[in-house]
């Protein structure tokens, strides 16, 4: 099993919006938000429910281990600069939380990373159709936060 830290270098399982080729992916390639490298793609070896949720189509990963698929995404290291500014992005700790969890990526290396889930939700979320990989779609896009609401608060932000 590898450790979460190489070095100064913390490792992050993304399966949303800053994967490659995603709205936020940007966030990991700013230099200005601190270092990052793409290390692999993998699968989380837990199952959970990942879902579409809100008016937004944001992505959440909800803490109900066992439900759902193996959720696929990408690991990175990140410096301890952009790891706090990740935290900034997903609302740490306010909205999301995040935990370590076991990957495997795709030549079966277990490695240990930090992933952003969701641990108090309404459980009318469960019933959404329950994803193995997020896109951004045409049909379904994802809503930029500088393009909500700003009064609406994340949290109430689930129900809609």
């Amino acid at each position: 099993m590898t450790s979460k830290m190489t070095g100064n270098l913390i490792k992050v399982f993304v399966y949303g919006t800053l994967k490659r080729g995603e709205p936020n992916h940007y966030w990991l390639t700013n230099s200005e938000n601190g270092f990052s490298r793409f290390l692999c793609e993998a699968r989380t070896v837990q199952k959970f429910p990942l879902v579409i949720g809100t008016r937004y189509n944001i992505p959440f990963l909800l803490n109900k281990p066992g439900l759902g698929h193996n959720i696929c995404g990408e690991v990175y290291e990140v410096d301890s600069k952009m790891f706090s500014n990740l935290d900034v992005l997903e609302d740490y700790p306010n909205y999301y939380d995040r935990e370590i969890q076991q990957v495997k990526s795709k030549d079966n290396e277990s490695i240990d990373c930090w992933l952003y889930l969701i641990k108090e939700f309404p459980e009318n979320l469960l019933s959404k159709c329950h994803l193995e990989s997020y896109h951004n779609t045409e049909a379904q896009p994802y809503c930029e936060r500088s393009e909500r609401l700003s009064e609406v608060k994340a949290s109430d932000d689930m129900n809609y």
